[in-house]
């Protein structure tokens, strides 16, 4: 797939992993992106598989906060 449907399918599995809309899932997509996350994956074409997809879902959603850290204080 290319580079731009791998990260759709991203954004398409954190809205059904994680039962969340579409707008947050961009987010977090486009937030991961700006970090250069996804930059290997323009780069290798190997590594845009659905399996890989659904491993990035799950990277995206659990550090999806980690640039408010102050949502982690009690």
């Amino acid at each position: 797939m290319t580079y731009e449907e791998y990260l759709d399918e991203v954004t398409t599995l954190l809205t059904e992993m994680y039962n969340i809309n579409d707008e947050a899932a961009i987010k977090y997509v486009m937030r991961a992106q700006a970090a250069d996350y996804f930059s290997p994956h323009d780069d290798h074409e190997e590594m845009r598989t659905l399996d890989r997809a659904m491993k990035d879902a799950k990277i995206v959603y659990e550090t999806r906060n980690k640039s408010r850290p102050e949502i982690y204080r009690k």
